[in-house]
């Protein structure tokens, strides 16, 4: 079959408005009626290098190289690209790829570098390969980002916006609403870009794997009329920290409810670290935040929608493998944070997850399987009927997609290794109970979400539970070297 995989940049997973009346997305509704929710659904790692980088590698970060953000992956990963294009397919990747650091060096190059980023000439001849696959067209902004160019940048120039460049910083300075028109919006362009390839491949009769990669809702909160006084800011419901939250969490919870904390001890490389900083923030303009987040949300929906209607419209529903999910979640004011960091909530580590395969049993349905993205590539190979290669950890979801079987994995794994050692972090979760490591520190998180879905009361020091963390820390020990990739089957005794 083909592969359609739609990704979003930081969604929170309550945004889908089939689950949360406060926001719209007919399309993503319709596409879990017409396939399987995932309710428990995990990233790899709350950033978007690691996480992107695992998802055409089947391995987890501390094992593809790109374990951070300010990383690459390096060039000679096996990638699922390669895979296809040995069994007759072609692939293509439209959008935001973020495998390479917006910085440079000679030892590391990169070539989506901010400065190459802009160097539309070098853009107007290159569309791939890269990272296994045979054709990409790219940007890396988000919103009004100033390092906006790439393919998006030469498609808005064809489009007749010779002036593109004053939408973008440092030239623009409103706040929230963007006035560059939705035709000429990223969203519109990366919708417009992916259907005409599909349509190119159907017309050649070819196999695809298609990745159409969205930016939104990642802030910087802007979006165009009419999405920008889409939501009534004074009538979302706002996120916030509870009483008593402080008290009982970590070290670096703690630091993001202070004014000036002092995170100098934990910046070993001297780069930004993310989210290591005060949380503290207006509750008036965060909740105008979430009205823009939630217009970027149902902007992107309605272009995903374009996508769905033209693989219908082509005939190739019963031929292609959709899914929906994002790269990791969001802090809009949940826990009293911001946008994202070292604090392994389900907000910013669980996702959105909708599957449709052709033929699958329980169409519209929700699972509460355990799904992990690092289980997208080898799932993607069996269900295409291509052999998985070596070196792979993730497990083949493929009966459980179809709706055959319930489980394919009892526990999901987390890593946010963002430092060296300062800020380095694992997260084993399984169904009942989470519980986080952090190096250094003497503290931890341990939730008990059956009974405590929000995630207020850390029972790491709770007298009652020190017999399950212990319990806890061996499963996830085992979990540990359970996932260990298998380079190469043993073929010998000695």
């Amino acid at each position: 079959m083909n592969i359609l995989l739609i990704t979003s940049d930081q969604q929170h997973f309550n945004t889908i408005g089939k689950f949360n009346p406060e926001i719209k997305t007919p399309n993503l509704d319709r596409l879990c009626d017409d396939g399987i929710y995932f309710d428990r659904a995990y990233t790899v790692n709350p950033t978007c290098t690691p996480t992107r980088s695992t998802i055409i590698t089947g391995k987890y970060p501390s094992q593809h190289g790109a374990w951070t953000l300010g990383t690459k992956l390096p060039e000679n990963e096996h990638v699922i690209g390669e895979d296809f294009k040995a069994a007759g397919y072609k692939s293509a990747l439209v959008g935001k790829a973020h495998f390479q650091p917006l910085g440079n060096t000679p030892e590391y190059p990169s070539i989506e570098s901010q400065d190459n980023c802009v160097d539309l000439d070098f853009w107007r001849g290159f569309n791939g390969p890269f990272y296994g696959f045979d054709h990409i067209e790219l940007a890396r902004n988000h919103t009004i980002e100033n390092h906006v160019g790439q393919h998006y940048a030469l498609w808005m120039e064809e489009k007749g916006l010779k002036n593109w460049k004053d939408y973008f910083e440092p030239a623009y300075t409103k706040k929230h609403l963007w006035d560059l028109p939705e035709e000429y919006n990223y969203n519109t362009w990366i919708a417009e870009r992916t259907n005409a390839l599909i349509e190119d491949f159907a017309a050649k009769d070819e196999k695809f794997f298609m990745w159409a990669s969205f930016f939104d809702p990642h802030p910087p909160y802007y979006a165009p009329e009419p999405w920008a006084s889409m939501y009534d800011s004074s009538k979302l419901t706002l996120p916030g920290i509870a009483p008593g939250e402080t008290e009982r969490n970590t070290e670096f919870f703690k630091m993001s409810q202070q004014e000036s904390p002092d995170t100098s001890p934990y910046n070993t490389s001297g780069f930004d670290l993310h989210g290591l900083h005060s949380h503290l923030h207006d509750q008036d303009e965060l909740r105008k935040d979430l009205a823009i987040y939630y217009g970027m949300t149902s902007l992107m929906d309605k272009c995903i929608g374009t996508i769905l209607d033209k693989v219908e419209s082509l005939g190739l529903k019963d031929d292609t493998l959709v899914v929906f999910t994002t790269d990791h979640g969001h802090f809009v004011g949940h826990h009293g944070l911001i946008a994202k960091g070292p604090f392994m909530y389900e907000d910013l580590i669980r996702v959105p997850f909708i599957v449709r395969v052709p033929g699958q049993k329980n169409k519209g349905t929700i699972s509460s399987s355990i799904q992990s993205l690092v289980d997208l590539a080898p799932t993607f190979l069996s269900l295409c009927g291509i052999r998985e290669p070596d070196g792979m950890a993730g497990v083949n979801q493929s009966a459980v997609w179809a709706g055959e079987c319930q489980d394919a994995r009892k526990w999901a794994i987390c890593e946010h290794h963002h430092e060296y050692m300062t800020v380095n972090i694992r997260t084993y979760i399984e169904g009942r109970y989470k519980i986080s490591l952090y190096y250094g520190l003497d503290s931890g998180d341990l939730f008990d979400l059956e009974n405590d879905p929000g995630e207020v009361n850390n029972l790491w020091n709770c007298p009652e539970h020190q017999g399950i963390k212990a319990e806890l820390f061996h499963r996830f020990l085992l979990a540990e070297m359970e996932k260990e990739p298998k380079f190469m089957p043993r073929i010998a005794t000695a």
